[in-house]
């Protein structure tokens, strides 16, 4: 005897996610600060992952790949070609596919992202491109520093840390450009940490964005050309 009937659909999450004024409540103005957060991939809880929705993919920097405790075996080839913002192209090492979980119990959620490994310093460890935002169905904004996302309790969400955002863009300015150094992840000494970030290059000066509003400033390096400044 045999019963035919209907396989069993999926259950559908449908939560409404919205920004309001109680999430700007940590948020110090003004500010152009990206989005940078810290978020479990693999079994490591990972630093000054950019969430940018301007990359198309998701990347893991090579150091901090070593430093999770990963090999080169555990890679899978690829031969996808990748360009920075100096349009320059950026040899991959390997993909692997890793677990990030974002968000605290109960409104928690977990994806497997395929992360491009990439051997290249920068002043953030992983960042989080549309390929990951929209596994997690995620919004993030920006103006806000969160990234929100459904899950089956509800809307879970991540707080970026507008602190170590604004680090990293310094970081990259004393790095006289985009790419820093690879800054650690949570677990690294505090020692090790500072022997690795060396001393500034260069000391940085304010720029003020507007004559009328004169504390409104941006930095940059004191030994740049007048011109530049």
């Amino acid at each position: 005897m045999s019963i035919v009937g209907e396989p069993p659909k999926r259950a559908k999450i449908d939560y409404a996610m919205a920004f309001d004024n109680a999430d700007l409540e940590k948020v110090k103005f003004p500010h152009d600060d990206p989005l940078v957060i810290t978020s479990m991939i693999g079994n490591s809880s990972v630093k000054r992952v950019l969430v940018d929705s301007g990359a198309s993919v998701d990347i893991l920097f090579y150091d901090v790949y070593e430093k999770m405790g990963y090999v080169d075996s555990q890679l899978t080839l690829s031969d996808m070609p990748i360009y920075g913002f100096n349009n320059a192209e950026t040899k991959i090492e390997g993909m692997i596919q890793l677990p990030v979980t974002m968000g605290t119990e109960p409104r928690q959620a977990t994806c497997l992202l395929n992360f491009l490994v990439i051997k290249a310093s920068s002043t953030y460890n992983a960042i989080l491109g549309r390929t990951g935002i929209h596994a997690f169905k995620a919004i993030p904004s920006t103006y806000h520093l969160k990234i929100k996302f459904p899950n089956r309790n509800g809307v879970g969400e991540e707080v970026g840390d507008q602190k170590m955002a604004r680090s990293c863009y310094v970081g990259a300015l004393k790095s006289g450009g985009v790419w820093g150094q690879v800054l650690p992840i949570e677990d690294l000494d505090v020692r090790e940490e500072e022997e690795r970030r060396g001393k500034p290059t260069e000391d940085l000066i304010p720029i003020p964005l507007y004559t009328e509003e004169p504390g409104k400033v941006t930095y940059v390096g004191a030994l740049l050309q007048e011109d530049l400044k």
